[in-house]
């Protein structure tokens, strides 16, 4: 459809903002992708093409300028902090992408493979604490 997250994931990550934290998607929030274009079979970018598409991105988020930026992911999470990020051990803390607040959490896709009480409670706690910077 040329959207970001329109498929089960999307659904997903609508959820988490729209019951979850209370926000419109629409109107309270901004969805892009770290790559610009679809990899083949929905699999998680290769080095060349985030490189390809890293300066977009970097545009993008310069030009919006968020009070947050959630990372959903490794592959996200990585591709803005510039190194491997071991998802599981980092989700839920703040970091700093060219002066804004980064949040990294799990992927929605990641949550529809893994729907576990633990993975439904982290994500949680990672959106309030979201919510709390953006509320502030």
């Amino acid at each position: 459809q040329g959207l970001p997250f329109v498929g089960r994931a999307g659904k997903k990550l609508t959820e988490i903002i729209e019951k979850g934290m209370l926000l419109d998607r629409e109107k309270d929030t901004y969805i892009c992708n770290i790559v610009k274009c679809r990899p083949p079979s929905n699999r998680d970018p290769e080095r060349d093409e985030v490189a390809a598409c890293k300066p977009f991105l970097i545009k993008q988020l310069k030009a919006i300028r968020p009070k947050v930026i959630v990372a959903l992911g490794k592959p996200a999470a990585s591709t803005l902090l510039g190194r491997n990020v071991a998802i599981t051990k980092e989700r839920g803390t703040w970091h700093e992408f060219e002066g804004m607040k980064l949040m990294l959490t799990y992927h929605p896709a990641y949550l529809l493979r893994a729907y576990t009480r633990e993975n439904r409670q982290a994500v949680y706690e990672d959106m309030q604490k979201v919510l709390e910077v953006l509320n502030a």
